[in-house]
């Protein structure tokens, strides 16, 4: 079971965005020292939920600080970058760390990001499918061209080249490892023809991810992928949850209650859609409670339980955990250091 620290950047009601950033940089610090496996840098624009506007930049300086952890974005916003722009990136990273980036990508959403950065509703609600496929076939390929809806140019040589030695995929050797963010069925079934594993959100429990693990299992062999690549590709699938170490569930629940309704509704109540389409916002104090019953929030034991019965009820065994849910940088660096002393030996 490989344990990773997952990290927005947040900025909670009353600090600066300098705060936010430097808890970030911590956290991938003592997740390194810790012995964790990963960090996952989330990126947003416009918004104090997370004030990282680029996941690949604060990677490339968390790569630079670090010597063995894995850095991955959770995620980068495909619609609004060049994927070519991205997988030269990519491409840098996977050769100058040996291996240890990896590329998250998703959709994004209906956001005003889709007006700033010329993308469109089409990049966000059509667009996906081509842009992902153009940046595997950069991954993959050494030269390439485009002739699609968004993307045309010439044949370019694909310098740097990352190793195509292998599948793309955390840990299957070979190139640089590629995940993409589902939620919803059609993304699922894209990941599963590509054969690249998925990241799943917070938001969903055991059984949304089950039934998620198994339509993309489905797809993948319906796409004629052989039975044991499914398979290994299944095993780097990655669960994003929520972590708070207490010395009793109720300990853990309020140190969350309290700090991070306030940051859910000053942050998400900022996002601006792109085309004035009305948009619900989840009342943050339910939210907040909702993520401390699903997931890895209580005593060490209960912790190590709720991620032990995620892996046994989905088959995931790879975790992303937001660490930052009290906002304080040395109760979030006290939470890491837990997580991996005490909660991790655990799951051995």
């Amino acid at each position: 079971m490989q344990v990773g620290a997952f990290v927005l950047g947040a900025q909670f009601p009353g600090q600066q965005e300098s705060e936010a950033l430097d808890r970030a940089v911590s956290v991938a610090e003592a997740a390194e020292r810790s012995g964790l496996d990963h960090v996952w840098l989330a990126e947003h624009h416009f918004v104090s939920y997370g004030v990282c506007p680029s996941a690949v930049t604060l990677a490339a300086l968390l790569l630079g600080r670090t010597r063995r952890i894995g850095v991955g974005t959770a995620v980068s916003v495909l619609p609004n970058a060049h994927p070519v722009a991205l997988g030269e990136q990519t491409a840098l990273l996977h050769l100058l760390t040996e291996g240890r980036f990896t590329l998250g990508v998703g959709r994004g959403g209906p956001w005003v990001d889709l007006e700033v950065f010329g993308g469109g509703t089409r990049a966000f609600e059509e667009g996906f499918p081509e842009a992902l496929d153009l940046l595997l076939r950069w991954l993959r390929e050494p030269r390439v061209s485009a002739d699609g809806e968004r993307y045309r140019f010439r044949e370019v040589a694909v310098v740097p080249r990352p190793d195509p030695a292998g599948p793309l995929g955390p840990g299957a050797g070979g190139g640089p490892g590629v995940v993409v963010a589902c939620t919803s069925p059609g993304t699922v079934r894209l990941a599963a023809e590509r054969l690249l594993p998925m990241l799943l959100g917070m938001h969903c429990g055991d059984a949304d991810k089950a039934d998620m693990t198994r339509l993309w299992r489905t797809a993948a062999l319906e796409a004629g992928h052989p039975p044991e690549a499914v398979a290994a590709t299944a095993r780097q699938h990655v669960s994003a949850g929520v972590v708070q170490v207490g010395d009793s569930h109720e300990e853990a629940r309020q140190a969350l209650t309290k700090a991070m309704p306030g940051w859910l509704q000053e942050g998400l109540g900022q996002h601006v859609t792109v085309d004035g389409r009305p948009r619900s916002m989840r009342d943050p104090l339910a939210y907040t409670e909702l993520l401390c019953e699903l997931h890895a929030v209580g005593s060490p034991r209960l912790c190590a339980d709720r991620l032990a019965a995620t892996a046994e009820r989905t088959g995931i065994e790879r975790f992303a955990l937001l660490v930052e849910g009290t906002g304080e940088r040395d109760g979030t660096l006290r939470n890491v250091q837990r997580l991996a002393e005490e909660v991790r030996p655990l799951l051995a």
